[in-house]
């Protein structure tokens, strides 16, 4: 698609993150049952069905301005989920792969942080009003997400006898 507009951006960069949001509805169930603490399980079993109203909230957005997703592939989650699954392979001891799989979620937030960021402001310039209030709430849950791995990481899995296992 030729982009010679803003609108042409928009459009361009909803369908990457359906298409990213697609991919994590895929890899989330993989990521908590490679996790080995409950609460990291957990946080990326809340985490996918969030994605998967995230995925539908996109899917809206494309639908009110007659946009199909088509089959465009985010180049960018891609690779994000290509190092979950690297961590997931790698194996070794069941801390250190929950602190490597935060680590991968957390460049996976951060992604979409930068991709709904952006969308938001894409869409109040081009007054769509409805459609930025949506992007900024589900910015507001990949904040939140990113938070709640920030929490796990150091409320516990990197005190619990990390260095002591790898010496």
């Amino acid at each position: 698609m030729k982009m010679n507009a803003l609108y042409d951006v928009y459009v361009e960069q909803l369908k990457d993150m359906y298409s990213a949001e697609k991919q994590l509805v895929d890899a989330l169930p993989k990521l908590a049952e490679a996790a080995s603490t409950p609460e990291l399980q957990q946080a990326f079993e809340e985490h996918l069905s969030v994605t998967r109203g995230q995925l539908n909230k996109v899917q809206a957005l494309l639908d009110d301005i007659n946009e199909n997703p088509g089959n465009k592939v985010c180049k960018g989650m891609q690779g994000l989920v290509e190092e979950g699954n690297e961590v997931i392979k790698n194996g070794g001891s069941p801390v250190t792969r929950d602190v490597a799989l935060i680590l991968a979620a957390q460049k996976v937030e951060h992604y979409e942080i930068a991709g709904y960021g952006g969308l938001r402001a894409y869409a109040r310039v081009l007054g769509f009003d409805e459609a930025a209030e949506t992007l900024n709430g589900i910015l507001d849950q990949e904040y939140e997400a990113d938070q709640k791995l920030d929490d796990i990481a150091e409320g516990g899995v990197l005190d619990a006898g990390l260095n002591e296992e790898s010496a």
